[in-house]
């Protein structure tokens, strides 16, 4: 016979994440679309990227302030700061594949981009799967990632510089699964933070899709 007080709790828990998933996609959609805006104004300005330098203390400091931030209103204001940051900082890089003639890649990485969260979110939300353990092998793959980047700074070796891309998408795509299972399962509890995650994860995928299909786009 199943215990009234469990079936209530595992109720209880349901909706909560049910709750906290449908504010991290109505968030996600907002951070998206100010996004976009920024990423359209930068380009249609034509402002310089901040570098290398500016975009990483920008990018950590905006996501160190959203953690700090997450349980009140100004982490909402934080996200926006991010993901507009990020937006602008996307100008650029759309203006130069634009002037290569690469409209058409812009077009498909964010089709790319989309398909691969649709189909890693909808893999999750129909089976509900449990994937926490990935989290070693993320780890893992961060070390990975960091150490590739910092050394391809100085060696600048466009066959690294593609596999590190690759990576991006691998790592990117295990976040999307982690995060989701997190709301799902009623690990995760705060929809900034996940958001966030969630934003991050569909920015490197789109950079990542557009760098590959540069470098094969060359390649031709």
């Amino acid at each position: 016979m199943n215990n009234p007080t469990i079936q209530t709790a595992r109720h209880d828990t349901s909706i909560e994440a049910n709750k906290v998933l449908r504010n991290t996609y109505t968030l996600l959609a907002m951070a998206l679309t100010f996004s976009a805006i920024m990423a359209g104004i930068s380009s249609a300005l034509n402002l310089p990227h901040p570098g290398i330098i500016l975009l990483l203390v920008g990018f950590y400091g905006l996501l160190f302030a959203i953690h700090k931030t997450a349980n009140s209103s100004m982490g909402l204001v934080f996200v926006f700061a991010l993901t507009g940051f990020m937006g602008y900082s996307l100008g650029p890089i759309l203006n130069m594949v634009i002037a290569a003639g690469g409209s058409d890649i812009i077009m498909l990485a964010m089709g790319g981009t989309a398909a691969i969260f649709f189909a890693l979110s909808g893999y999750i939300l129909t089976t509900k799967k449990d994937m926490s353990f990935l989290g070693g092998m993320m780890m893992a793959g961060f070390v990975v990632i960091v150490v590739g980047f910092v050394a391809n700074l100085f060696l600048n070796i466009p066959a690294l510089g593609l596999a590190l891309s690759a990576l991006f998408i691998l790592f990117s795509s295990g976040a999307i699964l982690m995060q989701t299972s997190a709301i799902v399962n009623g690990g995760e509890r705060n929809y900034i933070l996940a958001t966030t995650t969630l934003f991050v994860s569909l920015y490197n995928i789109f950079i990542s899709l557009i760098n590959i299909l540069m470098s094969f786009a060359r390649d031709d």
